[in-house]
Parts: C-alpha cells; structure tokens; sequence
C-alpha cells in the first residue's frame, strides 16, 4: 500500500473519530435542531453498552436549571439508580422513545429510581410543549448551549438521544446510544435496583 493511501486513510479515520465525538454532522446525520445544520446529530443504532462495576466511572458533577425553573444536581440523587436521558423536541427518535421513558420511571420511581432529562441546544418553549405532550412528570434540565451534556466527557452521550443510567454511587453503569425502548431500559433499571 502507499504511504499516500495510508496517509488519507489515516486522514478519514481522525475526521470520523472527530464527527462521533463531537456529535457532528456526518453521512449519519439525522435531522437539524435550531439554528440550522451546525446542529444536526448523528443518529444512534440504540445499542446497549453495559459496564462492569470494576470498570465504571463517575458521573460529573453536572447541575443546572430545570425547564421549569428549578435548580437539580446530579449529586442529589446519589443513593439511587438515576437515569439521565438526552433529548431535545426537534429530534424525531426523542418523539419515539418518550412513552417507553415514562413507562419505565413510572414503574420504577418508588423502587429507588430517578430520572432526569437534558434538554440539549433545544428552544425552552419547545422543550416544555414537548414534555406536555409526552407528560413527561420527570424534570429536565435546559441546556440551550449544550455545556451540561459536554460535562460527561468520560462517558459521552456521543448521539441524540442518548440514555446513561448511573448505579447508586453515580457511575455510568449503561449507556444507550439512540432511542431506547422499554424492552431495552426496563431490565436494566431493574438489574441495578437490584445491586447492593
């Protein structure tokens, strides 16, 4: 092979490492969010990743503002299994996996479970019609500039939607990357209520 087809192979692999991370437009882009194609995310297969408990990292310390006005930190749920989903109104596979969200935190908010939603570079209005119309009862956290969800650089949403669920010391225990559904969320909730 010659080192110029190396080279541009090794070019291509960087530029798509790059895209991935940053959540960037690429062949897999979706759909725009506000502001135009600077938004667009790459869309998720909805692959479960599941991480040992030897292996598992803590989640940041992110807190902010609730769409509703309240202030939230992730560190206030510690001592439960908390579910923090990535979302935003203008994303059509966020529409699709609402119900099963709401299924899921239902069943399981007396158990010990809480969730908590990031509204990402979303408009507010938007974002709170959306949670009317799914009724959406967990709250979400408005992250217009998308700092909060740049906070979990260890375990990064890397797609919208994205789903992690942290364990009871509030490390990444899962991760779904794309729309989850309640087949997919349902048993593992359950199987880290069921961790001591």
């Amino acid at each position: 092979m010659s080192p110029r087809v190396t080279r541009v192979r090794a070019a291509a692999g960087v530029l798509a490492a790059c895209a991935l991370l940053a959540g960037c437009a690429g062949t897999n882009a979706s759909q725009n969010g506000p502001g135009g194609s600077e938004n667009r995310f790459i869309s998720g297969d909805g692959n479960v990743q599941e991480i040992k408990p030897a292996e598992r990292k803590a989640a940041p310390q992110a807190a902010g503002t609730t769409l509703d006005g309240k202030k939230v930190a992730l560190a206030d749920f510690k001592g439960k299994i908390t579910v923090v989903n990535f979302w935003a109104s203008w994303c059509a596979p966020c529409r699709g996996e609402a119900p099963s969200l709401e299924q899921v935190h239902k069943e399981t908010e007396g158990k010990g479970a809480q969730f908590l939603g990031v509204a990402f570079k979303d408009g507010q209005e938007n974002a709170k019609a959306f949670e009317r119309k799914f009724k959406v009862s967990y709250p979400s956290l408005f992250d217009a500039d998308g700092q909060i969800t740049l906070a979990f650089r260890e375990v990064p949403p890397n797609a919208i939607p994205t789903t992690l669920v942290l364990d009871r010391q509030g490390r990444v225990a899962a991760r779904i990357i794309g729309a989850t559904t309640y087949s997919k969320l349902s048993p593992l909730v359950t199987k880290l209520l069921a961790e001591k």
